[in-house]
């Protein structure tokens, strides 16, 4: 184990709640191991952790980020996007390559969403030239999990929502029979639907969505 990592490790172990652990494994479809920490407590500690042990080389960075995605207990991979998102200033136009790398392992939706919102969204603001490069081939890619991130990864940028490409990359995707796909397509209208709930409404009354989609699409209009 990396030595970065064996101070969270110490702290996981002495906050561990093996009856906690056993719901949220199952709460995740038995997918992944636990030791139980619940957010508030887990996201505390990690705090506590990226400050007291900042970290100064990008590359060191990502090694500790890839080692934590191959770690059993899932508050690791929670550790690892608190922990990248920390050091923004240790970015560059290559982070792509282990953003892409982590949506890809050990991939449910509560990885790849905390992907989507603390990683996705800030870099395509530094980077915009990188924005259709990378998520074209993420939308057209076999990867789910990568087509629900060219899907997701505006969710927050209310006005400067890229609308064209929103609605192209939706469109892309309208036919898939996806769960997670018709979800992302709904979550990310609905999201935009508190910045421009007519444009969503309009958008919904013009394209024939999965009924999944379309509810959630219209979730916070229908009010």
């Amino acid at each position: 184990m990396h030595p970065y990592i064996k101070p969270i490790e110490k702290q996981f172990k002495q906050h561990a709640d093996a009856i906690k652990a056993v719901w949220m494994k199952s709460y995740l479809l038995d997918q992944f191991e636990f030791y139980g920490l619940q957010a508030p407590e887990r996201s505390l500690l990690c705090k506590q952790h990226y400050k007291q042990y900042p970290v100064s080389d990008a590359e060191e960075l990502e090694t500790i980020v890839k080692e934590c995605f191959h770690l059993p207990q899932r508050e690791y991979q929670y550790f690892a996007i608190g922990l990248f998102a920390y050091h923004k200033k240790l970015w560059n136009t290559s982070s792509i390559k282990i953003i892409e790398y982590c949506l890809q392992q050990k991939s449910w939706w509560d990885s790849v969403d905390g992907i989507a919102s603390d990683w996705l969204g800030p870099y395509f603001k530094m980077f915009p030239g990188k924005i259709i490069p990378i998520t074209s081939r993420w939308n057209k890619s076999k990867n789910m999990w990568l087509q629900r991130s060219s899907i997701m990864f505006q969710k927050a940028y209310k006005k400067d929502t890229d609308t064209t490409l929103l609605s192209q990359y939706i469109l892309n995707c309208v036919y898939s029979k996806e769960f997670f796909i018709q979800k992302a397509i709904g979550w990310a209208l609905r999201e935009y639907s508190k910045t421009n709930p007519g444009w969503v409404k309009q958008f919904v009354k013009e394209n024939t969505l999965a009924p999944l989609s379309e509810r959630e699409a219209l979730k916070r209009i229908n009010k």
